[in-house]
């Protein structure tokens, strides 16, 4: 049995279609209110806050996944992500279960580096130091060799269906809806997104590769790593019109820290569009040469065609 924690969300939805596609049948479903994907998959309720309910989430799978998401709010990321970690963890070194742990980039520098699997682990607030604090936990299960497990890093997100990003906030929905795109702080830096349905399928193979585990996986992105300029002039290529929009300087989003919560979280975040950000998939790339990468023409054409069905 493959068991997903996390599965109702962008992620685990994808994961759960694509194991079921290629890998297994016998695959269990884990959230607060947990709700099939597939007609065969099983579903288990649970509060992971609560050790003995990871433990029993957990029970009989051979692979678990950690794809579980909580809202941007630092005070409940303090209180909750590391504690359900912490017991998957346990969970699965007794039950003796592999773990595939999905990882974002807060906890890399928001600078101009080429983010590797090797980047130091240099956080720029809350968040970050929240996610560093979690990716060691379990970089360390698997020194101590305590834990058989491997991490599936992510860069920001955009994509079909579910998918939540500040890329699909500002530039998909505001086509959908007609309104003016916004850029935040640049548009001539060039950006690293990562198709939601290619961060699964990545996750799948990795988690069903036995010899991929004891290490970090940076997730494949579209190369050309286009700027936010040149992402817009693609899109409006393939929307056949033409997309207006603006760039959004900081002091914008520092005077809405003070008005609203969601600008306020989105602080920390903001240094990652001032640079470069450039993420090395060149590690997948080589281990996996057959994996089909979604091009940012293929995911935008994916993305009209979903809004006009």
């Amino acid at each position: 049995m493959q068991t997903i924690l996390g599965a109702n969300g962008q992620i685990g939805e994808e994961l759960a279609r694509e194991l079921k596609r290629n890998y297994t049948s016998d695959i269990r479903i884990v959230s607060r209110k947990a709700q099939k994907v597939n007609d065969t998959d099983a579903v288990f309720s649970a509060d992971l806050t609560i050790k003995e309910k990871a433990i029993e989430a957990v029970k009989g799978s051979e692979i678990a996944y950690f794809t579980l998401g909580l809202p941007m709010d630092s005070d409940l990321w303090e209180k909750q992500f590391v504690l359900i970690l912490r017991n998957v963890i346990e969970a699965c070194k007794i039950n003796k279960t592999k773990l595939v742990f999905f990882d974002n980039t807060y906890m890399y520098p928001q600078d101009s580096r080429v983010l590797t699997e090797e980047t130091p682990f240099e956080p720029v607030g809350k968040k970050g130091e929240i996610r560093k604090e979690m990716a060691e936990m379990v970089l360390n299960e698997i020194k101590a060799g305590q834990l058989e497990a491997v991490i599936c890093r992510a860069p920001e997100f955009y994509g079909p269906a579910k998918t939540q990003s500040i890329t699909n906030t500002l530039i998909f929905n505001a086509i959908k809806e007609n309104k003016k795109l916004k850029v935040p702080l640049k548009d001539s830096k060039k950006r690293s997104l990562i198709w939601t349905p290619d961060a699964s399928r990545a996750t799948a193979l990795i988690g069903n590769t036995p010899n991929a585990f004891g290490q970090t996986w940076h997730l494949p992105v579209d190369e050309s790593h286009l700027n936010y300029k040149e992402f817009i002039a693609l899109a409006s290529e393939i929307y056949g019109r033409k997309l207006k929009y603006k760039v959004i300087p900081k002091f914008v989003f520092t005077i809405g820290a003070f008005f609203n919560k969601q600008a306020k979280e989105l602080q920390e975040l903001l240094p990652r569009y001032e640079h470069a950000n450039v993420f090395d998939d060149s590690k997948f790339r080589k281990r996996f040469p057959d994996f089909p990468v979604t091009s940012y023409r293929n995911g935008i054409e994916e993305i009209k065609k979903e809004q006009h069905s």
